[in-house]
């Protein structure tokens, strides 16, 4: 599976589903118009910062946008084996992130990462439709977790539970890859 081309089909349908030219996205997202549309056509490997912003700007996590489309003929198995697991790496800072769940609407996704050492990656939270959790659960490494003004360093074992609303970097102050799984809950925002 060309990762490049399912992250394209991805942002292209949810862009056309939410009625917004490239301009409307590019706008939104604060990604250039001429990326987008090299991202669209899977000519572009965009880093997590890039997708993570579209992401915001179309209104759901990253993590779906590494979901197969809904257009399957039969409804998607509650089952996702691992060789079926879609991998991608991050080409700026080399992390690798595994969409470990179904590809179901579900409010839940699990995502497993490993983050090599020295590595650093920032987002910046925008609005988004929904409200998302996450739970970090670091398996192997050590990681540093800073949320807005806060900062947390893990060690394996160690649960960090936040809100993507803010300014979220991840860093890997050691000399080992930190391996993590991830748990997002999407929940509407109450009216």
């Amino acid at each position: 599976m060309d990762i490049n081309k399912l992250i394209a089909g991805r942002v292209a349908a949810l862009r056309e589903a939410s009625g917004l030219s490239l301009t409307a996205l590019a706008e939104r997202s604060g990604v250039s118009r001429s990326n987008i549309s090299l991202i669209e056509r899977g000519e572009s490997s965009a880093t997590a910062t890039v997708l993570d912003k579209l992401a915001g700007a179309l209104g759901v996590t990253l993590a779906s946008l590494f979901e197969a489309g809904g257009d399957a003929p039969t409804p998607p198995s509650p089952l996702n084996p691992a060789a079926a697991q879609v991998v991608w790496t991050d080409p700026m800072s080399g992390y690798v992130r595994r969409q470990l769940s179904p590809a179901l609407r579900s409010p839940m996704q699990l995502v497993e990462v490993v983050f090599p050492p020295g590595q650093r990656v920032a987002y910046d939270q925008v609005r988004r439709e929904a409200d998302v959790h996450q739970q970090v659960w670091l398996l192997e490494g050590e990681m540093e977790i800073t949320v807005g003004e806060q900062h947390w360093r893990l060690a394996p074992g160690d649960c960090l539970a936040l809100r993507e609303d803010q300014q979220i970097v991840y860093a890997n102050p050691g000399r080992q890859p930190a391996r993590y799984l991830v748990g997002l809950v999407t929940l509407p925002f109450a009216i």
